[in-house]
C-alpha cells in the first residue's frame, strides 16, 4: 500500500512537472510570437514610402507632391509645419540639409486637390514654412542635417521624431506623438495630445539634460540599466511600471502605487532626464543600446 501510494505521489509529480513545462514553454512561445508580430508591425511601418499613395474615399480624392530642397547647413534648423503635418529630423555625417516635403491635397476631383497642392509653398528663407491658401492640405517633413544642429520645431495634428542629433532641441505640437532616440544636449519640448518615446543609449547623457512632457498620452522611456542619471518621472492618472527596481514607485501591501512619480539618482547621478503626463501611463524598461 506504502509503496502504491508513493508510486502515485511520483506518477502525479511527474506529471505535474510536465505539465508544468508544457505550459511554461507555451507561454514563451506566445510571447514570442507577439513580439515577433510586432517587430513585423514596426518593421512594415518604417518601410512605408514617406509621401506614400494618393488616395480615393469616393466623395474626396487626394494628391501627393513630393518636393525636395537641399540648403546650406548654418547651425540651426527652425521648422514651422503649419496646419497640418508631422515633422521628422535625422542626424547624418552631411555638411548640409536636406528637407523632403510631402504635400498632400485633397478635394471632389483629382484635378482640383492638384491646384490646392500646386498654391501650397514651402519657404527655406529664415527658416522652413509651409502655407497654403487652402485647407484641404497638409505637409510632412523628412529632413537630414548634420548631427551637431540646433533644433527648433513646431507642428500642429502631426508627430515630431528627432534622432542622432546633438544640440539644443526645442519642439511643440497639438494632436500628435513625440518620439526621440540617439539625441544628446539640451532637449525640452512637449505635446498637447499624443503619446512619448524615448530611447537612451550610452552611459550618460550628453549635455544638459532632458525634459519632456505631454498631456494625453502614455510615456515609453528606455534606458540602459548602467545609465547614469537624475531620472523624474511621472503620471497624474495612469499607471506606472518599471523594469529597473531604482525606477519604480512605492506600494502598499496590495501592491498598490502610494504615488505615481519616481525621483531618483541611478548609478551615481548624472544629467537631468524628465518625463511626464498627466493623462496616460508611465512604462520604464531597460535596453542595452551603445552609443557609437
Amino acid at each position: 500500500m506504502k509503496r502504491s501510494i508513493l508510486t502515485f505521489t511520483y506518477r502525479f509529480t511527474v506529471v505535474f512537472a510536465a505539465l508544468l513545462v508544457v505550459t511554461v514553454m507555451a507561454a514563451g512561445q506566445e510571447k514570442t510570437e507577439l513580439k515577433q508580430k510586432t517587430e513585423k508591425a514596426e518593421l512594415k511601418e518604417k518601410s512605408k514610402p514617406f509621401c506614400g499613395e494618393s488616395w480615393n474615399n469616393g466623395d474626396r480624392v487626394s494628391f501627393r507632391d513630393l518636393r525636395e530642397i537641399t540648403i546650406p547647413a548654418n547651425g540651426t534648423l527652425d521648422v514651422d509645419a503649419g496646419r497640418n503635418g508631422g515633422i521628422s529630423v535625422k542626424g547624418e555625417n552631411r555638411p548640409d540639409v536636406l528637407v523632403r516635403a510631402c504635400v498632400q491635397a485633397w478635394g471632389v476631383t483629382e484635378d482640383a486637390a492638384k491646384d490646392i497642392a500646386a498654391n501650397v509653398k514651402i519657404s527655406t528663407t529664415g527658416g522652413v514654412r509651409a502655407s497654403g491658401d487652402e485647407e484641404n492640405y497638409s505637409v510632412s517633413f523628412q529632413i537630414l542635417v548634420p548631427r551637431s544642429t540646433d533644433v527648433r520645431l513646431k507642428a500642429h495634428n502631426g508627430g515630431i521624431s528627432i534622432g542622432s542629433v546633438d544640440g539644443t532641441l526645442e519642439f511643440e505640437t497639438t494632436n500628435g506623438g513625440v518620439t526621440l532616440s540617439e539625441v544628446s544636449g539640451s532637449v525640452r519640448g512637449r505635446t498637447t495630445n499624443g503619446g512619448v518615446n524615448v530611447s537612451l543609449s550610452g552611459g550618460s547623457w550628453k549635455g544638459s539634460g532632458l525634459d519632456v512632457q505631454t498631456s494625453n498620452g502614455g510615456v515609453h522611456l528606455s534606458i540602459p540599466e548602467n545609465y547614469a542619471a537624475n531620472v523624474e518621472a511621472g503620471t497624474v492618472n495612469g499607471g506606472f511600471s518599471s523594469d529597473i527596481a531604482a525606477l519604480n514607485v512605492e506600494k502598499d501591501d496590495q501592491g498598490h502605487a502610494r504615488t505615481k512619480t519616481v525621483t531618483a539618482a541611478i548609478n551615481g547621478g548624472g544629467a537631468p532626464i524628465k518625463v511626464m503626463t498627466t493623462n496616460g501611463g508611465i512604462r520604464i524598461e531597460s535596453n542595452n543600446l551603445v552609443r557609437y
